[in-house]
């Protein structure tokens, strides 16, 4: 997953590149080179809108099957037993160091997976947010107009705009996969059960 994510950041990093440029072109603008486009609000925008859509979905995910049940879906715990996830967390020689502290620190980490992905969508959001800022104020000043502040931007419709549109396919996404795995196969596949499942089992 890390190696498809730098080769298709890399490919969004060429073809966004051209993409700029050829719009400054347009408007009879100075192109840019590689060094100057990472810094860039175009880039730093396009960038970050989409992995906060993925750590905001993820954070839900994460949270919201410890307490939802979906019958059939191999996405979600059994309906009528307890999992070994839902065990009370002993310490022993092997467990992380919050399990042996105990205390604020395992509080803490019994739900540090969800926290990770809630901090990881809040600076995502901020990045984005910061890139879409300054795009949007580049093209401003291009046609003459004046710039947004930062207050003005946060309820600009344009910023808005780019978060939901990803933030609802996020959702569709996991929403197909909890719902297509109820009657669907993958052979091997821990997403999937068993390929003779019956498909009101979950697992």
């Amino acid at each position: 997953m890390l190696f498809f994510t730098v080769v298709f950041l890399t490919a969004q990093f060429i073809t966004g590149f051209k993409v700029y440029n050829e719009q400054r072109r347009e408007d009879g603008i100075t192109a840019v080179n590689p060094g100057t486009y990472v810094s860039t609000g175009h880039f730093i925008q396009t960038t970050f809108e989409n992995w906060e859509s993925e750590f905001l979905q993820m954070a839900f995910y994460v949270y919201l099957t410890v307490f939802l049940r979906q019958k059939g879906s191999a996405e979600s715990k059994s309906l009528d037993k307890k999992e070994e996830v839902d065990r009370e967390p002993k310490p022993h020689p092997k467990a992380p160091w919050p399990v042996k502290k105990g205390g604020i620190w395992l509080k803490i980490f019994n739900y540090s997976l969800t926290i990770a992905l809630l901090l990881l969508f809040i600076a995502s959001f901020l990045i984005h947010f910061y890139g879409s800022r300054e795009n949007y104020n580049e093209q401003q000043t291009f046609k003459g107009k004046p710039i947004a502040s930062v207050a003005e931007y946060l309820s600009n419709s344009h910023f808005w705009f780019e978060s939901f549109q990803n933030w609802q396919s996020e959702f569709i996404s996991v929403a197909s996969i909890v719902l297509l795995s109820i009657w669907l196969r993958q052979k091997g596949s821990p997403e999937s059960k068993p390929v003779d499942a019956a498909n009101d089992e979950n697992e």
